[in-house]
């Protein structure tokens, strides 16, 4: 079956519009490529064609490179057939002018081919953009020879290394488009720029050859080794950025034309790396969170939501409030006195002010966002709410008197959600005669920045209330995993062997800053001791007491932060942690550290062990992240999540886990179940049952399956 085509209408005024046609995005898959090339080769054949004007159906351009095509490229397919033969020596060098006539998105291969033609003309607000780096590639159709001949070398490395759009306006504005044009009239005026042009009214201009918008050598040699150091300081493990400036840096030494064979082959060398792999799963794995069998394929229409009510203004109910205004939806945040209320309306102003310095808001945007806020210390303007977040202290008692209170102020299809990150919902609602209705909207601090919802269900809770709050989470702009209902559901239950793991390595030897050092050399943003600080200690015991409660017999009971409790220390907070903070909140390490370190290690009743000290820092990272995912397949066995990839999506939008490891489940199977297993059960032997790999990666371990391989009689879900 094919994927998309283009079709061609030849106009009386002797212009041929090509449009491309591939839903949603008119990505160019490769059935689009070879139906452009036929239009092409027609449209310069053909006497009564003078100009061509390329376009995409539904206001759309193209979203770019159809990336279901990597991997399925034709075997014997001459490197650079498309970008170099057909796209520069068929489009730019034919002697009809093109005209790319842009709405909605020019996106990677969707922006290349339209650099390709004489000249772009442009909605306001279409999105224009490079993003291919966030896929571990480049961009492969010409861009980085292109992109800094129209924008100059500057803008061009922000928007290639930075995976940054523009819009329309501001792509005129830098000389990547060549007018504005109203959605209406883009395509008449696209023909009339082509006839001009070929009527040499208007420059006939080839990206590829120009040289104004570039700067000297040397100029261009210093912004290239700056581009250079901070694309080593902000992704050290990463190859593909410092591919790309190579690439940039040698068509403008040596030429463009010479240069696009090299950006072919470089582009074919990165799409093999493991990088992009982990990349491209990534992205796959995001947009398949919202698909739940036997909820989301039923025909169910999501109610609106108009009026969101949140329980609880401290850090998340304030941020979560701050996520709905954002999105336009009208708020009342409740809380238990006016003290509490004014703190609370005062942090969510304080999360809109951040937005207008940042420029990203204007102040007449923050007055209309704050206007959708209102305060009130009872339950009467909850009656005609549809959903309702608690986001209340973890304190199973209060919130049950909160969700029997709500049962009486709120009308019969209100929704209930909590934001618990560890009670069991089935607890929270036992007093309620409306479990249907109750569901876990746990998100992430801080609320209105961090990407992850986790929609937590019961078996109880009804598939039109998982169908409502995953349209919320697509209006707040967060991607939603759904999880079933157990201690702590699916992203911190299984990161909680993370802390405890660093934990048991220090007790046995290692040093605190090297673990912390060598996790944020893996790409973690930090280190579990420098995260510990961050969260607090007080929110550390708490939680891990409920893990303690309910997997005794695989936790490490490391006593290293209760100790520091008793002598005061809670963390980045206090400005003592496991590092020492200065009034800037630096950190930096306490050598102090040593006596309370020893003191726990006497209190596990553990002494060093000579062979951690040999550890390398691969062992280290093993050590730390295989019992997360002996944890996340234990999720995955138990029906908890629905899938491998949704846990991917949590661990590095939830924990921050290395989006180019592809998420912790992918990054295991990179590794092999077996070696995986083989690792921790030997660990189990030194270690104990901490270490101890669950059945579900033994089972794997023992037919070489994939981790994200279900058994043969499916999941268990818990939904």
């Amino acid at each position: 079956m094919a994927r998309g085509a283009t079709t061609m209408e030849v106009r009386d005024d002797c212009v041929a519009v090509i449009t491309i046609s591939n839903p949603p995005v008119n990505a160019l898959s490769f059935d689009v490529i070879a139906s452009l090339q036929r239009n092409y080769e027609e449209a310069l054949r053909r006497n009564d064609v003078k100009a061509i004007v390329l376009t995409g159906a539904k206001g759309r351009f193209s979203g770019g490179f159809d990336i279901n095509g990597f991997g399925n490229k034709p075997k014997n397919e001459k490197p650079g057939s498309f970008s170099i033969d057909f796209l520069t020596g068929v489009v730019e060098d034919a002697q009809k002018p093109s005209v790319a006539a842009i709405d909605g998105v020019a996106l990677g291969g969707g922006l290349e081919l339209a650099m390709v033609c004489h000249a772009r003309v442009s909605t306001p607000s279409a999105q224009l953009g490079l993003p291919e780096l966030q896929l571990g590639i480049i961009p492969g159709m010409g861009g980085t020879q292109r992109l800094p001949r129209l924008v100059g070398l500057k803008k061009a490395l922000e928007m290639m290394l930075m995976s940054k759009s523009i819009k329309g306006v501001e792509a005129h504005k830098f000389g990547l488009v060549d007018a504005i044009v109203s959605a209406d009239k883009l395509i008449s005026i696209a023909c009339s720029c082509a006839l001009e042009i070929h009527e040499h009214k208007r420059p006939w201009l080839k990206s590829l050859l120009r040289t104004d918008r570039l700067t000297d050598i040397v100029e261009a040699k210093k912004i290239l080794k700056f581009a250079r150091v901070q694309a080593l300081k902000q992704a050290a493990n990463l190859q593909h950025p410092l591919v790309c400036i190579d690439v940039i840096e040698e068509g403008i030494l040596f030429g463009p034309r010479a240069t696009l064979m090299k950006e072919v082959l470089s582009g074919k060398m990165l799409e093999q790396s493991q990088t992009s792999k982990s990349l491209r799963h990534f992205f796959f794995a995001q947009r398949a969170t919202s698909k739940i069998p036997n909820i989301t394929n039923l025909g169910l229409t999501p109610r609106r939501i108009l009026k969101a009510a949140i329980v609880g203004g401290g850090l998340m109910g304030s941020g979560i409030a701050t996520a709905f205004i954002l999105s336009d939806i009208v708020v009342v945040l409740k809380e238990v006195n006016e003290k509490f209320l004014n703190t609370g309306i005062n942090r969510i102003k304080a999360n809109l002010q951040s937005s207008v310095k940042k420029g990203r808001m204007t102040q007449e945007d923050y007055e209309k966002k704050l206007s959708l806020l209102s305060g009130v210390l009872d339950y009467e303007q909850f009656r005609d709410a549809d959903v309702v977040i608690e986001a209340v202290i973890e304190d199973l008692l209060l919130k049950q008197k909160i969700f029997s209170d709500l049962e009486r102020s709120c009308h019969s299809n209100c929704i209930f959600a909590t934001n618990t990150s560890t009670i069991d919902l089935r607890l929270i609602g036992q007093q309620t005669a409306c479990q249907d209705r109750i569901v876990g909207a746990h998100f992430f601090s801080p609320a209105h920045v961090m990407p992850l919802l986790e929609i937590v269900c019961t078996q109880q809770t009804s598939s039109q209330v998982i169908v409502d709050l995953l349209d919320v989470a697509k209006k707040i702009r967060k991607t939603p995993i759904v999880v079933g209902s157990c201690t702590g559901f699916a992203v911190n239950r299984m990161f909680f062997p993370y802390g405890q793991a660093a934990g048991l390595l220090v007790d046995y030897g290692l040093d605190i800053y090297h673990i912390d050092h060598v996790i944020a050399k893996f790409g973690m943003p930090m280190g579990p001791f420098r995260l510990a600080d961050l969260v607090g200690f007080g929110v550390a015991v708490a939680t891990r007491k409920q893990y303690y409660k309910s997997y005794p017999e695989r936790c490490y009971k490391s006593r290293l932060t209760e100790i520091m409790l008793e002598e005061n220390r809670t963390g980045e907070s206090s400005h003592r942690g496991f590092y020492l903070y200065n009034d800037k909140r630096q950190a930096s390490p306490d050598p102090d550290i040593k006596k309370y370190v020893e003191k726990s290690r006497n209190m596990a009743g553990v002494a060093q062990d000579p062979k951690l000290m040999k550890l390398t820092d691969k062992d280290i990272v093993e050590m730390i992240f295989f019992p997360v995912v002996n944890e996340a397949c234990r999720v995955l066995d138990e029906g908890i999540a629905l899938k491998a990839s949704d846990l991917d999506v949590a661990s590095i939008m939830g924990m921050g886990f290395p989006s180019f490891r592809g998420g912790v489940m992918f990054w295991a199977d990179s590794l092999g179940a077996e070696y995986v297993y083989r690792r921790l059960d030997a660990w189990s032997k030194d270690y104990g049952e901490f270490f101890k790999p669950c059945e579900y990666l033994a089972a794997r371990a023992s037919r070489g399956a994939s981790l994200a391989a279900t058994t043969a009689d499916g999941t268990k879900s818990r939904l």
